[in-house]
């Protein structure tokens, strides 16, 4: 960063750290035992397709690495904006297993030359009245936020602000609220 920008006042992006998914484990417990959420044992990673050979194999490769365990296999779709989510699924006790699944789609997106396709992941929650949740990453922040929709595309913006202050020691939370994009529909939510 240079002098302009110091002056200016922009600063750099974050650094995606793939390492900061993990964290999602102990944050879990915290959200348990702070509002009553359980992990689903679902989660999602979300990326744009490239055009080309590469991409493809790349994309059947992280398939086949996530089907070749004995669990459900590994669903992809697409939305209705043009992204691609990968789907994991793994029993609610298994978070960390989940939570490795969907570290490895992000490094090997990554590793592969792809990681500007991606823009997040997340882990799916319900609640004791069956209310939904996710923590979702955004890949090119390094940070986290909760996303709790609601029916008709609302959102509950004040569960937001209590997951956030449950958990906001265990996971770096994306300061800027403007950041938290709702991501309607998406699977393991």
């Amino acid at each position: 960063m240079g002098f302009l920008d110091t002056l200016l006042g922009r600063s750099k992006p974050a650094k995606p750290d793939l390492d900061r998914l993990f964290g999602l484990s102990s944050a879990a417990i915290t959200l348990e035992a702070g509002t009553g959420f359980k992990p689903t044992g679902q989660g999602s990673v979300c990326f744009r397709a490239a055009e080309g050979g590469a991409f493809a194999r790349l994309q059947r490769d992280v398939q086949e690495l996530l089907d070749a365990d004995e669990g459900p296999k590994v669903e992809i779709s697409n939305d209705k904006y043009g992204y691609t989510w990968l789907l994991a699924t793994h029993s609610p006790e298994e978070l960390p297993d989940l939570v490795t699944d969907l570290h490895a789609v992000n490094s090997t997106l990554e590793s592969g030359g792809f990681g500007p396709h991606l823009l997040c992941s997340l882990a799916g929650f319900r609640g004791p009245d069956g209310q939904r949740l996710a923590l979702v990453y955004l890949y090119k922040r390094g940070t986290f936020y909760p996303f709790a929709p609601l029916p008709g595309e609302k959102r509950d913006n004040a569960l937001e602000l209590q997951v956030r202050g449950a958990v906001g020691a265990d996971l770096p939370f994306e300061d800027d609220l403007g950041r938290w994009f709702p991501v309607w529909g998406a699977p393991g939510l």
